[in-house]
């Protein structure tokens, strides 16, 4: 398995990345702060493809649905892995925050223009945000929820479990009624 660190322009991302595949013992394929994030992943590609990796994950955080220039790199990105490997990408995750809302569904359909996102991470449920916004997304989209984040260590990304996420997202609603000999 190698990373790749494709956010070059958000503050620490590449840093960040790299602590974490120190962690998990993953080599990050990387380059300067500012560079271009398609060529990072072609060098990632090429290294991929040198060394004889199952999976190459490619990170491309930090596209904001609202810039357009950001989403255009986006889809440089795409075209630049499609290049490489045709039959890639075999996987595209949107990672949403739980916390997000509406904004979410937007994000989603722009995502999927640009690079064809194939399922939905949605992390950081391990607080007080529910993530209902993935039902919306689900419905208009048919785009599945992969994976949960519920915490920051290396255990807590999990393989999503609908029954679970509606117990969660539900939890207090639904009050138990009485029974005959309470009434």
């Amino acid at each position: 398995m190698l990373l790749a660190a494709g956010d070059t322009f958000r503050a620490g991302a590449i840093e960040q990345l790299q602590v974490w595949g120190e962690r998990v013992g993953v080599e990050v394929i990387s380059q300067q702060a500012g560079s271009d994030p398609a060529a990072v992943m072609y060098d990632a590609v090429q290294a991929a493809k040198q060394r004889g990796v199952d999976v190459l994950l490619c990170d491309t955080a930090g596209r904001l649905q609202n810039k357009a220039n950001l989403m255009e790199e986006l889809s440089k990105i795409y075209r630049v892995i499609q290049r490489e490997i045709p039959s890639a990408p075999h996987e595209t995750l949107l990672v949403l925050d739980a916390a997000t809302g509406q904004n979410a569904l937007q994000q989603a359909k722009l995502f999927g223009e640009k690079s064809g996102v194939s399922g939905l991470v949605l992390t950081k449920l391990d607080g007080t945000a529910k993530g209902g916004i993935v039902i919306a997304i689900r419905r208009e989209m048919s785009l599945p929820v992969k994976f949960v984040g519920l915490g920051e260590k290396m255990d807590d990304l999990q393989q999503f479990d609908a029954e679970q996420f509606v117990h969660a997202l539900f939890a207090g609603l639904a009050e138990e009624q009485p029974t005959a000999e309470e009434q």
